[in-house]
């Protein structure tokens, strides 16, 4: 059987929110521009806020809306793991979920691999030295939203040492879904548990 793959997906108010770097993450993951387009397939509801979950393969593809809530994120548990792979964003989440149970009273974790820093469970992550915003160079996954940023000039790659974290004026975390959340703002050392 083939690897399943995941995708969540943004809807406001019937808006399909950041379609293009979905579907060029959904090509890439199939190695294939042809298998599924989107665009047709997305039907959105029309009130509220959703997350459009689809998770497909090379030979079917789900889809469900669901109602959304943000979860509020104010600390992180560091969690080291020099073995994590998470390059495509597979439905199967299991080694993530194993250093998720590392995360005591913590709301997430921030995995951290060979002494750099990744991404949250949930979440790419920046930082900010009081004049530019940073993101791993090498995130565990290079997330939708991530990507945008990145195009947009928003955001710079960038090697994070564990050590440099709390040299930084603030932390933000990013997905399809919060968008650019910025979650600690001269208050590194709290965020960090």
């Amino acid at each position: 059987m083939s690897r399943v793959f995941l995708e969540t997906i943004k809807i406001l108010d019937g808006v399909v929110l950041h379609l293009e770097y979905h579907q060029e993450r959904l090509n890439t993951a199939l190695n294939s521009t042809n298998r599924y387009n989107l665009y047709d397939l997305i039907d959105p509801p029309i009130d509220g806020l959703y997350k459009c979950r689809i998770v497909y393969d090379t030979k079917e593809l789900k889809i469900e809306y669901l109602p959304y809530t943000k979860r509020e994120i104010q600390t992180l548990k560091l969690v080291m793991n020099d073995t994590i792979e998470y390059s495509k964003k597979y439905a199967n989440r299991d080694e993530i979920n194993q250093l998720v149970n590392q995360k005591k009273n913590c709301d997430d974790i921030l995995i951290i691999q060979n002494g750099l820093v990744l991404d949250t469970s949930v979440a790419n992550i920046a930082f900010f030295d009081g004049k530019e915003w940073f993101t791993p160079k090498i995130p565990l996954l290079k997330g939708t939203c991530r990507a945008r940023l990145l195009d947009e000039g928003k955001i710079i790659e960038k090697d994070i040492s564990v050590q440099e974290i709390k040299s930084f004026k603030k932390i933000a975390l990013m997905n399809a879904m919060i968008d650019f959340d910025i979650i600690a703002v001269d208050n590194i050392e709290e965020i960090i548990c």
